[in-house]
């Protein structure tokens, strides 16, 4: 039996309000046109994942008028954000009220849906969690088509801790209410030189239970590896300093700015968004930190959707594979992925990483789950561990013979036997048994089961791995 539709706890009546129920009864009435037995998707042209999709014949829904914040309630540091929101457009109007969301993934062009679906991190995660930790309640379009209210503590609260991870198989976010917090003109920026990597955890791991450094409280922490011998932690901290502060969105470039500078101080909005104008580093594999490209390019066209938007087509028509294998040059596999350890077992990672996949530079970004008491059923972390999202970006050269996976299988299985989690937005291997095992299928179709009976959607496996 389909569950019964539910309405927002708090009727609005406000102009936003309206048409954003508008926009619920126009996408409810897309569903039922499309015939029974069909399978259901988005119609969407972008996306931030990194696997390939398979091509659908049958039409998507439109759900392109899902963006936009309904709401900001800064006496209660909230908001009531479209699923379809990027966290560009989001950050942009909650700034104005002097307030952020939690945690800021740091690509414009992700969206609150996507990262609560498919989770997110950034800086602030060693304290705030992920996304989908501060949401409060949220309107999900369900496979069957129903449109439920899922809170903590509702009749659909098995919907709310299961839908992170759920990458859309169990229904989209139309409505997300989300948490805020206060912040400041300026994020004071410290980093930190560690030539042994040792020396770094043990101080990313003082810094994160404590909160502080050197007296200083500390929001946010991340870290970058060079090279075995380089590598730095980056601390930052809020400041009302009314001193000059860096612009590293169009000449300079930030990732470079963390082996030449000990200090820096960044806006709040150019702190967000410091690696979106690079895409971290992956911005020189499209020339883009040749000076004078990036002054031909200027601001506008230096962001993570453009360089998404040039990979997209290099996936679709091999125009530079096609280029190295007339100059004799070896195949190369993609290496994209986000995991995260216990931080226990990072160095062991980090070694091994450094010694079978030829990758640099690498992030560091450590995670706690926000609440001790919550249990996020698709993506279970230990409350009360520290954990470090690594993530490595890039292309590696395939010796000869070597299968053309070998480099992320072995990534897989080198989490898989630390104990650690691998995001599912990129490439993954797994075979169906261990999937489950790790992703908790009898959870999971349990969910599946009262939310999408009929399987309109595909489930977590097909979408994740048996697609590819």
């Amino acid at each position: 039996m389909a569950p019964a539709a539910t309405t927002p706890t708090t009727p609005r009546h406000t102009t936003e309000w309206a048409e954003y129920r508008r926009r619920v009864d126009r996408l409810r009435a897309q569903y039922e046109a499309i015939p029974p037995g069909e399978g259901i998707r988005l119609a969407k042209k972008t996306s931030n994942l990194f696997r390939p999709r398979a091509k659908s014949m049958t039409p998507g829904l439109d759900v392109r008028a899902f963006d936009g914040v309904i709401e900001v309630d800064a006496e209660a540091r909230t908001a009531d954000v479209q699923g379809m929101t990027t966290y560009e457009h989001l950050v942009e109007v909650t700034l104005r009220h002097g307030l952020m969301p939690l945690v800021v993934p740091e690509l414009k062009t992700i969206t609150l849906g996507g990262a609560i679906t498919g989770l997110g991190i950034e800086s602030s995660s060693f304290r705030n969690g992920m996304p989908h930790e501060s949401m409060i309640e949220m309107d999900v379009l369900t496979g069957d088509g129903e449109v439920v209210t899922a809170r903590r503590d509702n009749e659909h609260s098995d919907l709310f801790f299961g839908f992170p991870n759920s990458y859309g198989t169990l229904g989209y976010a139309l409505r997300v209410r989300i948490e805020l917090e206060d912040v400041r003109p300026v994020v004071h920026v410290r980093h930190l030189r560690f030539h042994d990597f040792k020396d770094l955890t043990e101080t990313l791991r003082q810094v994160c239970d404590r909160g502080e450094y050197q007296g200083d409280e500390i929001q946010f922490v991340d870290g970058c590896v060079f090279a075995p011998n380089e590598c730095y932690l980056t601390l930052g901290a809020w400041s009302d300093s009314t001193r000059q502060t860096s612009d590293y969105t169009w000449n300079d470039i930030y990732y470079r700015s963390i082996q030449d500078r000990r200090e820096d101080w960044l806006t709040v909005r150019d702190y967000l968004w410091r690696w979106d104008t690079d895409w971290f580093w992956c911005s020189r594999a499209f020339m883009a930190q040749k000076p004078w490209v990036r002054r031909l390019a200027g601001r506008r066209l230096l962001r993570s959707d453009v360089y998404w938007k040039i990979m997209a087509f290099e996936e679709r028509h091999h125009f530079m594979a096609r280029i190295d294998r007339r100059r004799g040059r070896p195949e190369r596999e993609n290496v994209i992925q986000d995991v995260e350890l216990p931080i226990d077992r990072l160095g062991e990672f980090v070694e091994n990483f450094q010694r079978e996949v030829p990758i640099s530079p690498f992030w560091l970004c450590p995670l706690r789950q926000r609440h001790a008491d919550a249990s996020w059923d698709l993506y279970r972390l230990d409350p009360e561990s520290l954990y470090v999202n690594v993530g490595f970006w890039s292309s590696v050269p395939l010796a000869p013979g070597m299968d053309r996976s070998h480099h992320n299988r072995w990534v897989e299985a080198e989490v898989d036997r630390l104990g650690g989690r691998k995001s599912l937005y990129s490439t993954s291997f797994y075979d169906e048994k261990r999937f489950w095992a790790l992703y908790n299928g009898p959870v999971y179709h349990q969910l599946k089961d009262r939310y999408d009976p009929a399987g309109r959607l595909l489930d977590l496996y097909a979408k994740c791995v048996a697609s590819q």
